[in-house]
């Protein structure tokens, strides 16, 4: 039976991809700093599908937290066949105006735990030649967001990253997918402090199972990358890299600044 490491496990879209890997019988090792939340979800779990469950209560923006989390995976003689690196936050407003410690923490979880848990596992499964990655993006990468700066950054650094160690790791036997949902149906404009008015702008929305089963499935095939979204949340990716910066810069700054 395989093992699945999965950040942010205690709601959204880490405890959807939790509930369907129990579903297909893959032991979990779940990580999060709601402690409550996750040793719920892996009570349930356990009891419903007969899995291992593991939990790992830690902040994931604390500078060590990558090394302890391997270090107990380690103690307890598992094997990680698949890491979900899906733990992430955002914030919206003016970068100039921002909370700097909350842009840091955005920096420090999306990005450098991201590439240190990564750093940790990937080389045990090309030894294996075998195992998977799945790191969580966003449609945001695609193009430089202004009011959400240092968010859209970070999810472009996943998605270039994620791309280019698809390309380094085929021939090992680990396949690596980078998933670009559009809006979901998370408590992320909640967290992020989107005003009200903006937040109910957005697109269609996905729910967070849906974005798993697709994420899943795209893995499997060996896709590099993964755009969750509509018709015209394809379309507007696409866009994005065709239409001259300054047009689309301009663009979105009308669009997203608050009129509150």
């Amino acid at each position: 039976m395989s093992t699945a490491l999965i950040t942010g496990a205690s709601s959204g879209i880490g405890k959807a991809f939790a509930e369907e890997l129990a579903v297909r019988q893959t032991n979990l090792v779940l990580v999060s700093r709601s402690e409550e939340k996750l040793h719920q979800i892996a009570k349930q779990l356990q009891e419903q599908y007969k899995i291992q469950v593991d939990v790992i209560v830690k902040d994931l923006t604390e500078s060590n937290a990558s090394n302890i989390i391997f270090d107990v995976i380690k103690n307890k003689n598992l094997t990680i066949d698949l890491l979900i690196n899906n733990a992430g936050f955002g914030d919206y407003g003016d970068f100039a105006e921002s909370d700097r410690e909350r842009q840091i923490r955005i920096v420090q979880l999306n990005i450098l735990n991201l590439v240190d848990l990564t750093h940790k596992f990937l080389p045990l499964m090309r030894q294996r030649r075998s195992g998977g990655i799945i790191n969580l993006s966003s449609i945001t990468a695609f193009q430089p967001m202004p009011y959400l700066s240092v968010y859209a950054a970070s999810k472009a650094f996943i998605l270039s990253f994620s791309q280019a160690l698809w390309a380094e790791n085929r021939s090992y036997g680990v396949r690596i997918l980078v998933a670009c949902p559009g809006p979901i149906e998370t408590n992320f404009f909640a967290e992020a402090n989107f005003p009200p008015g903006l937040a109910g702008s957005t697109n269609q929305m996905f729910t967070s199972e849906e974005v798993v089963r697709a994420s899943l499935k795209a893995l499997e095939n060996g896709q590099p990358t993964l755009v969750i979204g509509n018709v015209n949340t394809q379309l507007q990716t696409l866009l994005a890299q065709l239409v001259p910066r300054k047009i689309l810069l301009t663009m979105l700054a009308k669009k997203f600044k608050s009129s509150d």
